[in-house]
């Protein structure tokens, strides 16, 4: 299959932000838990070096991812960056340990995580900076009120969303445009469906996270894995390959921290599914 992460197509991100609809998610090249560095850390800059060379242009990652060592391997192995390449970061969850994430949103919080995220980058403003989750301790007008104030001091470009129902995207959309959300979407968990089928009516990217898992379409003998023999592929890459076909605004950020791993993700924008085969496995 040929390498070329541009085959996904492209989604014009805010509008102005010409992405390759199939992306790289930054958080497991961090330590177990998503905490601490890496176990192979020259691996995983080599992983973020190969996206660039896949055509990979949108990278996703969190101030939480570490916290902070994504954004710091990021800056390392790619600053100075590629014209098009777009990195969209994240604030609003705190870190107290490996897979502990207590929610912080409150405004100088979200000032504090984002200036750290500038500092980290190597940046003078977030392309795309997302709210990881609308904390319920914190009244809603407070977080989308730091966050346009973020975006009228130039710090932030655009503004998404993470993990927010479709009444609260239109409560946001009051204070700033709302040009991403990322919610938990899979062929084995469509929670969200009316999230992105709200998504695409308004032209916002959605992004899905956790975007390999099959659930028990999986199994052997099961159309995802007939799919997969007839197309020579492996099931994650026929997921993957659904997700593309399932909504032109879905931008699917696989991660790894493995180069093999990553270039088994990319060959998926190649997979064409058919009708029949997209049908067997909706």
């Amino acid at each position: 299959m040929k390498l070329d992460a541009s085959l996904s197509g492209t989604f014009l991100l805010g509008g102005d932000l010409p992405v390759h609809r199939l992306g790289f998610g930054a958080m497991r090249i961090t330590g177990n838990g998503v905490w601490g560095p890496p176990k192979d850390r020259d691996e995983a800059l080599a992983v973020l070096r190969r996206t660039v060379d896949l055509r990979i242009n949108l990278i996703d990652t969190a101030e939480s991812y570490g916290p902070h060592v994504s954004e710091e391997l990021i800056g390392e192995a790619l600053h100075p960056y590629p014209k098009d390449l777009v990195i969209a970061t994240k604030g609003g969850l705190d870190r107290t340990g490996p897979n502990q994430w207590p929610m912080d949103a409150r405004p100088e919080r979200l000032r504090e995580e984002l200036d750290g995220s500038l500092r980290r980058l190597k940046l003078d403003r977030i392309d795309v900076y997302q709210l990881h989750r609308i904390d319920p301790n914190v009244p809603e007008e407070d977080q989308f009120g730091a966050l346009r104030e973020f975006q009228r001091e130039g710090k932030v470009r655009h503004i998404g969303l993470s993990e927010a129902d479709v009444a609260q995207i239109e409560r946001a959309r009051k204070f700033f445009p709302v040009v991403s959300v990322q919610n938990r979407y899979n062929l084995g968990d469509r929670e969200w469906e009316s999230v992105l089928d709200h998504c695409e009516r308004e032209n916002i990217a959605f992004i899905p996270w956790f975007p390999l898992a099959t659930g028990k379409l999986a199994e052997e003998g099961g159309p995802l894995t007939r799919i997969a023999k007839a197309h020579g592929a492996t099931p994650a890459q026929i997921a993957l390959a659904w997700l593309l076909r399932r909504s032109p605004v879905m931008l699917p950020i696989p991660g790894t921290s493995r180069v093999k791993h990553l270039e088994e993700n990319v060959a998926a924008a190649a997979i064409d599914l058919t009708d029949e085969e997209f049908d067997s496995i909706s």
